[in-house]
């Protein structure tokens, strides 16, 4: 996918988000999450994440049901990102709307094992 095409994308993901996602990052947003900056919906190596922490190359994905038709696709992205560098941390929609707590701990966990703080 061309940069073009991938930020049009992203503003149109961007503008469609799902709950979860929103409640995500309302937490994300301004670096809440312990001054860690997070982006939304953010083009990387021709796929769009959900949220990325470029410092710690962190990619944060909020899956719903949808992914369950996706598991190829979502392991070969998965691979790609790994490949260059970036850790991809899934988490389900129902985890993000009922669990935020928990969500945002374990986004933190991942954060500090890089030794970030």
């Amino acid at each position: 996918m061309s940069a073009r095409k991938n930020i049009a994308v992203a503003r149109k993901l961007r503008a469609g988000m799902t709950d979860a996602e929103r409640m995500l990052w309302s937490h994300l947003r301004n670096r809440r999450l312990q001054g860690f900056k997070f982006r939304r919906q953010f083009p990387v190596a021709g796929f769009i994440a959900d949220f990325a922490c470029i410092e710690a190359k962190l990619i944060v994905e909020v899956d719903g049901g949808q992914h369950l038709d996706h598991v190829t696709f979502d392991l070969r992205r998965t691979e790609k990102l790994s490949e260059l560098g970036y850790q991809v941390m899934r988490l389900w929609n129902d985890d993000v709307l009922l669990r935020i707590d928990d969500v945002l701990g374990s986004i933190l966990n991942v954060l500090w094992a890089k030794g970030l703080r």
